[in-house]
């Protein structure tokens, strides 16, 4: 497949420099047909009856294995959850922290990871990666751990910075389980999964998928308690509500996931090319390149697929004008920072003309 051919998968590049797959992913054609196909016969057939329900049921399962062979784990230990926020909470409401617990995060982590931390109730340490290099990252973080460290949670590519987090590493030098929030990896760069503890995938992000899909990897599903639990985590269940959980990950599942939205996250995931990783990040060192000479840098070289940098004035007001140029950017609430998605779909003159727009 030539760049040309995967471009044509997706319309909304013919009018748009489509640089925002960290928020959400350009939708294919074959993603959106497939999710039509169901659509129409829910019109035709209701939502309702046995075939129905199995066919529901037959794609939650296909869903859950594609899923595992692309972070490289199995299959059981995948739960399928509506965005990596509810896979950060389910970890962290199962964890059954205490105010005498810690938990080890960064500063630079997006508030789906952020805001179950902080409500878990376990005191927060905070390592500051805003204006540390990405080799000195890993001790920031080692520095915050403590005998009393029950969980860290850091993104593997940071959504703010772009920064690349050697994850491997991490979960070698600590005790605790590590939770990882995957949602600007999975789909960008390749991800083995298998040594984490815990790691959230995102649907509509990288994978270009329908929201709201995605899932969570849970290495040893038996001891993280259910804390909770929807119907789709049990067996059975008594009428006072005490239940026998699902084997696996499953018992994780965060409920209802409309099966058009199934077949869609399938399709996206098939649409992509075996380039894929490599084409992303050819895009985001030409990005780079063009962007070096007119705005100020944040990510640095050899990292993942976003490049954020400093504009030119008021960060919003210029992610609304390049906007208006047809180029999708995003502004990072709170910053002077703009940030620029880049895929494998990312062709040289859409990094030219998000050049152009950013320059002045």
């Amino acid at each position: 497949m030539t760049l040309e051919e995967a471009r044509a998968a997706f319309p909304v590049l013919e009018r748009f420099a489509y640089l925002n797959a960290g928020s959400a992913g350009p939708l294919a054609r074959a993603t959106v047909e497939a999710m039509r196909r169901h659509l129409d016969a829910d019109l035709e057939r209701g939502r309702s009856g046995r075939p129905y329900f199995d066919e529901m049921l037959e794609l939650r399962e296909r869903l859950r294995a594609r899923i595992g062979r692309l972070i490289d784990v199995s299959a059981e230990n995948v739960a399928l959850v509506d965005s990596t926020s509810r896979g950060c909470s389910t970890v962290l409401a199962g964890l059954g922290l205490r105010p005498e617990d810690e938990i080890v995060t960064t500063d630079v982590e997006h508030f789906g990871l952020l805001g179950p931390v902080h409500a878990s109730g376990a005191r927060v340490r905070v390592a500051h990666l805003r204006e540390c290099p990405a080799e000195e990252a890993l001790d920031a973080i080692l520095a915050e751990v403590t005998p009393r460290t029950r969980l860290v949670a850091v993104s593997h590519v940071s959504w703010m910075t772009g920064q690349l987090l050697p994850i491997a590493d991490l979960k070698e030098r600590v005790a605790a389980p590590v939770l990882v929030d995957g949602a600007q990896s999975v789909g960008a760069i390749p991800v083995d999964a298998a040594g984490i503890d815990f790691y959230t995938i995102s649907g509509q992000k990288w994978l270009c998928g329908p929201d709201p899909t995605g899932a969570l990897y849970v290495a040893d599903p038996e001891r993280l308690e259910v804390g909770a639990p929807t119907y789709f985590a049990q067996e059975r269940y008594e009428p006072d509500g005490a239940f026998v959980p699902r084997p696996g990950a499953a018992r994780f599942d965060s409920g209802w996931i409309a099966p058009a939205s199934l077949d869609g996250l399938l399709a996206a995931i098939d649409v992509a090319p075996k380039w894929r990783f490599e084409g992303g990040l050819r895009a985001a060192e030409r990005c780079r390149e063009l962007l070096a000479d007119s705005v100020e840098l944040v990510t640095e070289p050899d990292q993942a697929t976003l490049v954020t940098f400093v504009g030119h004035g008021n960060a919003e007001e210029t992610a609304a004008r390049a906007y208006e140029q047809g180029v999708v950017i995003r502004d990072l609430p709170g910053t002077k920072w703009l940030r620029a998605s880049c895929g494998y779909w990312t062709s040289d003159k859409d990094l030219q003309r998000l050049a152009a727009a950013v320059s002045s």
